[in-house]
C-alpha cells in the first residue's frame, strides 16, 4: 500500500484536542481523513517518510437489501483497499450479530489485511448514506488499542462524486504483524446497562430510526420486535450526516447532542440494532472531543432476547414473553 507521505491529515478545526494526525498523547488522531488527501497520498507516496497508509473497505448490508459486499468491492474499490469483513472479524461463536472477536483473532485477521503496529488505517463503505459501517471499524480498531485509523470523509460515494479513480484489481496486501488488547472501557455488556437502568451511570442513545425506536416500524431481524431500552434518548446515525452523506460539522453535532439533552462532559454509551451505526455516535462524539463513548455491543438483538417484557418500551407490540 502507499505511504502517506509527510503531510498530515487535513484537520477540520472542532475543538484543540482534534488538531492534526499525529500528536502529543493527550490529542487526538485525525478522526476524518478528505478524498482528495487520500488521492494525493495514492498518487504521490513518499516512502519512509510517515506512517503506512492502508485503506479498508467495510462496507456491509442488512441481508434484506440483497447487496452483496464483496462482489461489489471485488468489481470496483479505491486502488490499494482491502476488504473487511465485519462478519468474518467477529465472535462466530456468539449468538448475535458480529460481536467482538477476541484480540488474538483480530490481530491475525487485520495482520493479514497488511496492518501493522505503525499502519495509518483508512476505513471507507459504498453505502448509498455516505457512511454506514465504516464507523464500526473505526472503533474496532481504536478498542483493540490502534489509535491511528481514520474514517474517509463521505466514503466511496463521495469519491465517486469526485471523478477519483477505481480499481477492480485483486488486493493483494502484504501481511504485517498487528498486536491488538480489549481496552474494557471501549464495551459494555448487556449486564451493565441492565444495572444502569437503575444506577443511571450513563447516558444511552439509540441510533436506530426513529420508528424503530419507538416500535411503529419493524426491526430488519426475523423474531425481533422493535422498540427501546427504557431511559434510552433516541438521535438516528443519518442524524450525524449531511445531504451529501458528510460528516456534520463539529458545531452542529454539539447541538445535535445538545437538543437531545445529552451531556458530553458525562459517561455516554451508544446503541443501536446490532452495534454497527451505535459507532457513529461514538465518532461524533469524538468529533466534539470525547473520545471515550463506550458501544452496547450486543445492542437492541440481544436485550430483545434477554431482558424481561417491562425493560421493552415501544408502542407498538413490545414483548409479551
Amino acid at each position: 500500500m502507499a505511504e502517506a507521505g509527510s503531510r498530515e491529515p487535513e484537520t477540520r478545526d472542532c475543538s484543540p484536542s482534534i488538531a492534526a494526525a499525529t500528536m502529543a498523547p493527550q490529542q487526538l488522531f485525525r478522526a476524518l481523513v478528505s478524498a482528495s488527501w487520500v488521492a494525493e497520498a495514492l498518487r504521490a507516496p513518499r516512502a519512509g517518510q510517515a506512517q503506512p497508509l492502508q485503506l479498508l473497505d467495510a462496507s456491509w448490508y442488512l441481508p434484506r437489501l440483497g447487496r452483496d459486499a464483496r462482489r461489489e468491492f471485488d468489481e470496483r474499490h479505491i486502488p490499494g483497499a482491502a476488504f473487511f469483513d465485519i462478519d468474518q472479524c467477529s465472535d462466530r461463536t456468539s449468538p448475535y450479530d458480529h460481536m467482538l472477536p477476541s484480540a488474538a483473532r483480530f490481530a491475525e485477521y487485520v495482520g493479514h489485511l497488511g496492518v501493522g503496529a505503525a499502519t495509518h488505517v483508512v476505513v471507507y463503505d459504498a453505502s448509498d448514506q455516505g457512511l454506514y459501517s465504516a464507523p464500526r471499524v473505526w472503533w474496532m480498531f481504536r478498542a483493540f488499542g490502534h489509535r491511528a485509523v481514520s474514517v474517509l470523509e463521505g466514503g466511496l460515494r463521495h469519491w465517486l462524486r469526485q471523478g477519483l479513480p477505481l480499481s477492480s484489481d485483486r488486493s493483494r496486501p502484504v501481511p504485517s504483524e498487528f498486536r491488538a488488547a480489549l481496552d474494557p472501557a471501549f464495551v459494555k455488556t448487556y449486564e451493565d446497562i441492565k444495572e444502569n437502568l437503575e444506577s443511571r451511570r450513563f447516558q444511552v442513545v439509540d441510533a436506530r430510526a426513529a420508528g424503530r425506536f419507538r416500535g411503529t416500524e419493524p426491526e430488519p431481524r426475523d423474531g425481533i420486535e422493535p422498540g427501546h431500552i427504557p431511559g434510552t434518548v433516541n438521535i438516528p446515525f443519518m442524524d450525524f450526516l449531511t445531504e451529501e452523506g458528510l460528516e456534520k460539522s463539529p458545531e452542529e453535532i454539539r447541538r445535535l447532542f445538545q437538543d437531545k439533552k445529552v451531556d458530553l462532559s458525562q459517561p455516554l454509551v451508544a446503541t443501536c440494532g446490532s452495534g454497527v451505526t451505535a459507532c457513529h455516535v461514538a465518532l461524533g462524539a469524538y468529533l466534539c472531543g470525547k473520545p471515550d463513548v463506550a458501544i452496547y455491543d450486543g445492542a437492541w438483538v440481544e436485550w430483545y432476547m434477554r431482558a424481561q417484557p417491562e425493560e421493552v418500551i415501544s408502542e407498538g407490540r413490545g414483548k409479551t414473553r
